[in-house]
């Protein structure tokens, strides 16, 4: 690539990535949506299992965060998608390593398991959605400045 003009293949790159990059976006969005959604049954489930109240002020602590997250993403704010990414690995940190979320998902399909299962899975999306939309809006921006430059 030079440094004033752009290859076919770099032009074409720009133009059809928007809609790949509208499409992932979209995805990211709704899958931080239903985290939030999410999070409200698992503090639900928490108060009536009546957990330590340093873990149900914790995990309500991590949910608001995330909630305020997902209004920066609902508002259209580009910057709202690494502290949501942090949010998700954060999560999956704290709670995978924990043998009582195996010990129920072992026991069968209960409300609890069926929680750890989908919040594992929503957050690993949200790491997939979330890093690939990052790194193709930087990618398109990047060859955006090459070809404003020329």
């Amino acid at each position: 690539m030079t440094n004033s003009r752009l290859s076919g293949l770099e032009l074409h790159a720009l133009e059809s990535s928007g809609p790949k990059l509208n499409r992932l976006r979209r995805g990211a969005d709704w899958l931080i949506y239903a985290s939030v959604v999410l999070g409200v049954a698992l503090l639900a489930e928490l108060y009536a299992l009546m957990v330590p109240s340093w873990l149900f002020y914790s995990i309500l602590a991590g949910w608001l965060l995330y909630l305020l997250v997902a209004i920066g993403v609902a508002t259209g704010r580009d910057n709202a998608y690494v502290p949501a990414l942090v949010l998700s690995i954060v999560t999956l940190a704290v709670s995978l390593p924990q043998p009582e979320h195996y010990s129920q998902a072992d026991a069968g399909p209960t409300l609890a398991s069926l929680t750890f299962i989908a919040g594992s899975l929503l957050q690993v999306g949200v790491i997939i959605l979330v890093t690939s939309f990052l790194i193709l809006e930087k990618r398109q921006s990047r060859i955006r400045a090459v070809r404003i430059r020329s």
